[in-house]
């Protein structure tokens, strides 16, 4: 069953969501339904996209909402605001009002985490969910004048066009919607109701001044008409004015002389005409979004908001109601009555702000908290509610990380309290800087060091094991890693456990950044043990990220004891995690997409693994993060090896990231070692790759395996055998473990004259390699393997799926006049090729430069990629490869 609107809920901003931004603004006792209007907007059923598109004050909100109140059909209603211009934020509220109004069932999976973007995926699922709904669903965005995002806009427009006679979306708007309007009018699809429409006529302002409790004449009524062009705003301030005359006909006569704009002229009467403790509490809580008589209370100092905020709602004083006692100013009222504030009380707005963010603190509202201590200047004040609340880590999590580094982007040196040193460690340590991270995380534990055990310094304490934690997996130290865990725990005992569950970012965090540690180590077993604490939580918006990371550190570690199907498939659940969840950009994402491409390249599927390595590019740095750091070194190193056996220098340089760090791992250097090792043996030196292999042991099995090739393939067969002797499987190790360990066995038998041995070790590997389409070790064997594959029943056990034509083993040369069989078929585009047949006619780079208008350098641009396409790196190699692939 779904939730019912009662439900709390968290938002991606890790609080919970406004209720209030999702209910249908109350009607007033003096509203006017203008049944013309009703008419209209009943028209918007038969179009996809209504606009309701007029100035502020126009009456735009609260006709829409009166009709949207007698529709038969689900409404989704929304109230825009302006930290909506965050895609993730923007979607999350959307799915959250379907949901609330039933237009989707509780339990429908997905929806943004990430403040800062939404993804292609998620947006299209819902346009396919509300495409298939029996009844459509009008969505309605208020105040979508709000929204300058044009990357909203257009993910607005594609759910709209995709979810067809499912939806209705009705805008409702000062400013015209970033959205292709002309096509929609040109294809009949779009109603609007401008302001116009939206003017008061004669009669319909009479009208609403009796609803006022004035009786106008005719020709007075046209003339207020006249003069505030049926602006709904003004005829009701001009209403509430008037009434509190003694002749309210010579009071309108007497301000349609007056020179000053409407607005100005009559919010200045209103206000005056208000008592004393009225001004004053509407100019206070003029610095608010939204309030409630006990918030406004401590705004005045007084005790009598409840009563004054009731009458003024009552009167239509440019007071909304909102749900359970909440209120809120007309946005340009609101505005009015901040300049008014300014001028009349200078220097008090600030202060109001903090006495504001104190009263939300007390009252659990940390959002608002936040927003409120800075505006007032007190980063102190802030940081102490973001730290007490143990919500420290969504500074890491995606979901707000954004708005608070904006946020605490103002604070000073004056704030000096152990809760915003912590927040400058981490927002350093969020951004890689370890020296000013480490320094603020030592000055705030040094503040710690001598507080006593009240919540807050136990929550503050709790937040240093976090950035230790962090602090100790960006060093590839364990140690200190487990030594944060560990106090974490013992904390944990002090706190409330209602604080705990709130914030289970906090567990995720700390285990994924212990998991990460021990798997640098090379702890495997330790590793997946706390990583999989976090993947078998029940999720949540705010562990989304923590999950993707361990996903993809669970995905590596099968990876690296051989299990190539195992580690692709907790790769693509990662992944397939991060973009469910609407994260554009997810760090953990990356490291699976890693991964991905080092199981391609185990399966030779080079092509793949470049496209897949060029993603991670564009993924956000992890340079100051040693485990993606190693994985993404050692997937480049070994692609770069396998890539035509023309880049070995280069593939030994890719590996150094690798072991760069100040921690050593020893599956990372187990990997740099072979990686430098099989370069050596490439270029001709033997000796030095097989002192290169010295220190790589049998405790980490796939690099054992590919250093015993490696020592086969050096003429020493002995050593290798011993080598592969101290590799420990104990049924943990996968298909890359027992391959490459045949295969090696079976040169070793093959050189030594045992070929019915030979064969059965290659069959057996053939059989292994097969299920998990793992081709390296094969393409990799060298030439002594090609007899045997030739002939049954080998031949049958690798046709259709490995290829006969190899490199030879770990940079030996290639037979000549043989080239390898690409397993991704080669595409090279039309100035590719049009480059190599003008190449073919021997032709110079100038020549074909001149010949195709081109310039010089853009030939060899083409010519480059064509080299790395073809694995060549010499022009006649380039040719004659072409023409063997009919490419010429």
């Amino acid at each position: 069953m779904g939730r019912t609107p009662g439900d709390t809920g968290t938002d991606p901003l890790g609080g919970p969501y406004l209720r209030t931004r999702f209910a249908l603004p109350s009607r007033p006792a003096t509203f006017l339904r203008r049944q013309r209007l009703v008419a209209h907007l009943n028209q918007a059923l038969r179009t996809p996209l209504t606009v309701v598109n007029g100035a502020a004050g126009a009456g735009k909100t609260l006709l829409t909402a009166d009709w949207a109140a007698g529709l038969r059909l689900p409404v989704a209603w929304l109230t825009v605001e302006a930290g909506d211009h965050l895609p993730g934020v923007f979607w999350a509220y959307v799915f959250e009002s379907l949901r609330v109004h039933g237009a989707r069932a509780g339990g429908t999976p997905g929806a943004p985490a990430d403040s800062s973007g939404v993804g292609h995926g998620l947006l299209a699922s819902l346009a396919s969910e509300l495409n298939a709904l029996d009844r459509p669903v009008v969505l309605v965005l208020d105040e979508y004048d709000r929204m300058t995002s044009p990357e909203v806009a257009e993910q607005l427009e594609f759910v709209l066009h995709h979810a067809g006679p499912g939806m209705h979306l009705v805008l409702v708007t000062r400013t015209e919607p970033l959205l292709p309007l002309h096509r929609y009018r040109a294809s009949d699809e779009l109603t609007e109701i401008r302001g116009s429409e939206l003017s008061f006529t004669s009669q319909e302002a009479r009208a609403l001044l009796r609803l006022h409790g004035l009786q106008l004449p005719e020709h007075a009524a046209s003339a207020l008409v006249d003069r505030t062009r049926g602006w709904a705003a003004g005829l009701r301030l001009c209403a509430l004015a008037a009434r509190e005359s003694t002749d309210p006909e010579q009071y309108l006569k007497e301000f349609e002389a007056d020179h000053s704009t409407v607005a100005d002229f009559l919010l200045a009467e209103v206000l005056k005409r208000r008592t004393q403790e009225e001004q004053d509490l509407l100019l206070r809580v003029s610095v608010l979004d939204r309030f409630c008589p006990d918030l406004a209370d401590a705004l005045t100092l007084r005790t009598d908001a409840e009563g004054l905020l009731a009458g003024l709602h009552r009167e239509n004083a440019f007071i909304e109601r909102l749900e359970h006692s909440w209120y809120r100013l007309h946005p340009l009222f609101r505005e009015i009555l901040q300049v008014h504030l300014r001028e009349r009380m200078p220097g008090v707005e600030a202060e109001l702000h903090l006495r504001a963010a104190r009263w939300l603190r007390r009252s659990g509202f940390l959002s608002e908290t936040l927003a409120h201590g800075a505006a007032g200047g007190d980063f102190d004040l802030a940081a102490g509610a973001l730290v007490d609340d143990l919500a420290i880590g969504q500074l890491f999590t995606g979901l707000r990380s954004d708005a608070l580094t904006q946020l605490f982007a103002g604070m000073g040196s004056e704030a000096e309290s152990p809760a915003s040193n912590l927040v400058r460690a981490a927002g350093a340590l969020a951004r890689r800087d370890l020296d000013h991270g480490l320094g603020r995380l030592r000055r705030a534990q040094e503040q710690l060091s001598g507080s006593d055990d009240s919540p807050g310094p136990v929550a503050a304490r709790l937040s240093c094991t976090l950035l230790e934690a962090l602090a100790a997996r960006l060093t590839g130290c364990p140690t200190r890693a487990e030594q944060a865990v560990a106090r974490a725990e013992e904390l944990r005992q002090d706190l409330p456990d209602h604080l705990l569950d709130e914030h289970p970012e906090l567990t995720a965090l700390l285990l994924t950044h212990v998991g990460s540690v021990r798997l640098w180590e090379g702890r495997f077993d330790d590793a997946r043990a706390a990583l999989t604490q976090v993947t078998a939580a029940p999720p949540g918006p705010t562990t989304v990220l923590p999950r993707v990371e361990s996903m993809g550190h669970l995905a590596l570690l099968d990876y690296l004891n051989g299990w190539l199907g195992r580690a692709e498939r907790k790769a693509l659940a990662a992944v397939s995690e991060a973009q469910r969840a609407g994260l554009p950009r997810p760090p953990g994402a990356g490291l699976g997409r890693l991964v991905l491409a080092a199981v391609a390249v185990d399966r030779q599927e080079l092509g793949r693994a470049r496209a897949l390595l060029e993603e991670t590019d564009r993924l956000p740095a992890r340079e100051h993060d040693p485990v993606p750091t190693a994985g993404r070194a050692l997937a480049v190193s070994r692609l770069l090896l396998d890539d035509g056996g023309t880049h070995t220098h280069a593939a030994a340089e890719a590996a150094e990231p690798a072991v760069s760090t100040e921690a050593s791992s020893p599956w990372a250097e187990g990997y740099a070692a072979v990686a430098h090792s099989a370069a050596s043996l490439a270029d001709g030196r033997p000796e030095e790759a097989v002192r290169l292999l010295h220190g790589v042991s049998g405790d980490q099995p796939v690099c054992a395996v590919e250093a015993a090739a490696i020592q086969v393939a050096a003429g020493r067969p002995r050593a290798a055998a011993e080598l592969l002797g101290t590799v420990r499987t104990e049924g943990r190790t996968g298909p890359a473990v027992s391959v490459g360990a045949a295969l090696v066995r079976a040169r070793a038998a093959q050189e030594s004259g045992e070929a019915a041995v030979a064969r059965k070790l290659v069959a057996r590997a053939l059989l292994d390699a097969r299920r998990e389409r793992l081709r390296r070790p094969f393409l990799q064997a060298g030439d002594w393997i090609e007899p045997l594959l030739a002939a049954p029943p080998l031949h049958e056990l690798a046709e259709g799926w490995l290829l006969h034509d190899r490199p030879g083993a770990h940079g030996e040369p290639v037979r000549s006049g043989s080239s390898p069989t690409l397993l991704v078929p080669v595409e090279l585009s039309g100035r590719e090729r049009d480059v190599l047949r003008r190449l073919a006619r021997m032709m110079s780079t100038e020549e074909i430069a001149a010949d195709l208008y081109l310039s010089v350098n853009t030939v060899k641009t083409h010519l480059k990629s064509a080299y790395r396409k073809l694995a060549v790196n010499r022009r006649g190699d380039a040719v004659r490869r072409a023409r063997d692939l009919g490419l010429l």
